[in-house]
């Protein structure tokens, strides 16, 4: 049975996984994420679950004894209601960037888009504060709130067959690293050599859901 509190849905999704669902809130997005990754940062302390994987406006977890739905159902309404967003702090990154050139072959695109020079575009993309909402698309890849609107840019009408790893991007209202090589449709304005994953390293992923990072161009940190 699906039990409402004033902010989200939580049901059960299977015989072991239960869905907390706040995608109906007519609320600030990163407020409700910040309470999902407080809650995950509850979650984790539990031995409980064999995976708690937060989403958009949304989190799953998995239990280990499917006999404990009812009691963990019942536990997360509690925590949600109770839980106070600022209790998680994630980490901060800098992420060294090459913009321009071979390394960002959208650049000037971007900046004739919005009447700004490629500078203007370097300068605002990496003044900005950024906070990593999720992980998607593939194992490392962080969507990121807070790209400045004068970046604001349609993605490509024809996607890439292959975008670098480690390229900078900008898709619609949002920023990103591809951690991989793999196709895409964002403007790639820039290059980092920072590694986003690696399946040896525990947690594999470098960017958690809750961390922050800013883009450092390699002149400022000279």
């Amino acid at each position: 049975m699906d039990q409402q509190t004033t902010s989200a849905t939580i049901s059960v999704l299977s015989n072991n996984s239960i869905l907390l669902d706040a995608t109906a809130l007519n609320d600030d997005s990163l407020s409700i994420q910040k309470k999902i990754w407080a809650l995950v940062q509850q979650c984790n302390t539990r031995d409980a679950f064999i995976d708690v994987v937060p989403a958009m406006n949304s989190l799953t977890v998995y239990l280990i004894d499917p006999a404990t739905l009812a009691h963990w159902q019942a536990q997360l309404v509690l925590w949600w209601t109770n839980i106070n967003p600022y209790d998680y702090q994630g980490k901060h990154h800098k992420i060294i960037t090459q913009y321009g050139g071979e390394y960002g072959p959208d650049l000037e695109y971007v900046a004739e888009y919005h009447n700004l020079s490629p500078q203007q575009v370097i300068d605002i993309h990496s003044q900005g504060h950024y906070q990593v909402l999720f992980l998607g698309f593939q194992p490392g890849f962080a969507y990121l709130h807070g790209l400045n609107s004068q970046l604001h840019t349609p993605r490509r009408a024809q996607p890439r067959t292959r975008v670098p790893k480690g390229s900078v991007a900008i898709g619609a209202n949002q920023t990103a690293i591809y951690p991989a090589d793999s196709p895409g449709g964002w403007h790639i304005i820039g290059h980092s050599d920072f590694a986003l994953f690696d399946s040896e390293n525990t947690p594999p992923c470098a960017i958690q859901p809750g961390d922050t990072l800013q883009f450092v161009t390699k002149e400022s940190v000279l």
